[in-house]
């Protein structure tokens, strides 16, 4: 069976940018250990990338978030040093959740990265709702939310939704 770990936004934005906490700092290694494991055993790695262009402040997020963050090509938008491997995919998303996840022969998933109440939920549901019948995973100790108690909601959410939380 195919194993896919999906990498969500693990951006310099979001780890210690414009949009970055301590919680997503402290969790950059386990990441790292996470990848190495799933790249020594051969599985598919995807790198989600949040994307967003120079008009951002003008988009809909931008007047409900304020804060200019992974506008592409920009130093803030590179995923962390250290995380991306060769051979790795790389979506470029323009919102939450990535949309054609049907694009990709998804076997057993498992999701790691930020922010575990935005982008990580919103993903897992997406994929969970296109693929029912696949186990569907995330790690918390792998993952950080805006802060501890919106993290805590969202694992709540997707254990209620039958992703399972390792």
């Amino acid at each position: 069976m195919k194993k896919t770990l999906i990498v969500v936004d693990m951006q310099n934005d979001f780890i210690d940018g414009s949009l970055g906490t301590k919680e997503a700092e402290a969790i950059v290694e386990n990441v790292r250990r996470k990848i190495a494991g799933y790249q020594a055993n051969g599985d598919e790695i995807i790198f989600t990338r949040d994307t967003h262009q120079q008009n951002y402040l003008e988009t809909n997020e931008g007047r409900h978030l304020p804060v200019e963050h992974c506008i592409v090509g920009t130093e803030g938008w590179k995923i962390a040093d250290g995380l991306s491997v060769e051979g790795a995919i790389y979506i470029d998303k323009p919102s939450f959740g990535y949309t054609n996840w049907k694009d990709y022969d998804l076997e057993e998933v498992e999701l790691v990265g930020l922010c575990t109440d935005i982008c990580v939920v919103s993903n897992a549901l997406i994929i969970k709702a296109l693929y029912p019948e696949i186990k569907v995973s995330v790690d918390p100790s792998c993952c950080a939310g805006v802060t501890p108690e919106t993290h805590e909601a969202a694992i709540t959410t997707m254990r209620q939704c039958q992703v399972e939380i390792l």
